[in-house]
């Protein structure tokens, strides 16, 4: 992980736009969207110009992988080969970690993806009660019709399918059998990232790697959705320098500059509704000129026309929001 080049340095790059193609944020986080997190996060740490360019309401819903990094010509899937690929371009938030620490990195890695992700896929898309109530309803709500029909079900499917692929159960309908062991793998992993933490702000030192940016991108949503039923969120909250880490890395991070994000639904749908009512009452406007030239081109008849009451959708216009 010892590099002898600065964290922040590729001028070239940094006058080139890179675009992080993510799911957009929720829960009070710039993305609910753990591999997303974690890449925003990254970008955070090294100084690399990133800017969020949320999937929600598009047809990418469905096709997209996410995260993506967009830069020129170049695209790159996955936060482990997204972080390379910003390494490689000189925004390295590892470059004073020892050969040691570097090790440690990806032996904490391995263990968040071996020991907390299942669990974490369990709570947020297995579990029926916060399934029906928390992440079914945000999918839905941020895709568009007739995919949020499709995306949380799909979505679903895929989380089910990965977990019993990485414990390696079968058949494939058993994940029942399976879930205490996931749970207390995951409360152990807690457990030791809370004791390797201590009291430090970050797991190295004084400033954030890419550590810190996976442990911050698997735990925030955990720590921040509002979850009707998880133990092992109730597990995290009683471990206070975690959840500390999380607001931390929050408040120095994204507190002034979180990404853009699109509107909300109701601010959408406010939107469509006043460029519908523009449009209705620009066709009505062009009927009436049509209706006069037809009038006035039969001099014979013409009546008097009555000034026009204003319409339902004008009224709606002229109300002050």
């Amino acid at each position: 992980m010892t590099s002898g080049s600065a964290p922040h340095g590729n001028m070239a790059l940094s006058m080139e736009l890179m675009e992080l193609r993510c799911w957009g944020g929720g829960w009070g986080l710039p993305s609910v969207h753990t591999e997303s997190l974690i890449v925003l996060a990254y970008s955070k740490f090294s100084g690399a110009q990133v800017t969020a360019s949320p999937i929600d309401w598009t047809w990418k819903t469905l096709s997209a992988t996410v995260p993506e990094l967009v830069c020129g010509e170049s695209s790159v899937t996955d936060p482990t080969q997204i972080l390379n690929f910003l390494r490689k371009q000189r925004f390295n938030a590892d470059y004073e970690l020892t050969a040691r620490q570097g090790a440690d990195t990806l032996a904490y890695i391995a263990l968040l993806e071996e020991k907390l992700r299942p669990a974490l896929l369990h709570t947020f898309w297995v579990d029926a009660e916060n399934y029906a109530n928390v992440t079914r309803p945000w999918f839905a709500s941020h895709s568009p019709f007739p995919l949020n029909f499709v995306v949380p079900l799909r979505q679903a499917n895929i989380a089910h399918s990965r977990i019993l692929l990485t414990k390696g159960v079968y058949p494939l309908n058993k994940i029942d059998e399976i879930e205490a062991k996931l749970y207390s793998d995951a409360k152990e992993c807690l457990n030791l990232l809370s004791y390797r933490l201590g009291t430090a702000n970050y797991f190295f030192g004084s400033s954030p790697t890419s550590l810190d940016a996976f442990v911050f991108g698997f735990l925030a949503p955990l720590y921040k959705a509002g979850l009707p039923s998880s133990p092992l969120q109730s597990h995290l909250s009683q471990l206070e320098n975690l959840t500390q880490f999380c607001d931390n890395i929050l408040a120095v991070h994204f507190s002034s500059s979180e990404p853009s994000s699109p509107p909300s639904v109701q601010e959408t749908k406010d939107a469509n509704l006043q460029k519908l009512t523009q449009l209705v009452n620009k066709e009505s406007n062009l009927i009436e000129k049509m209706d006069d030239n037809l009038r006035s081109s039969s001099p014979q008849h013409r009546p008097h026309r009555p000034e026009p009451k204003p319409s339902l959708a004008n009224e709606n216009n002229s109300t002050p929001a």
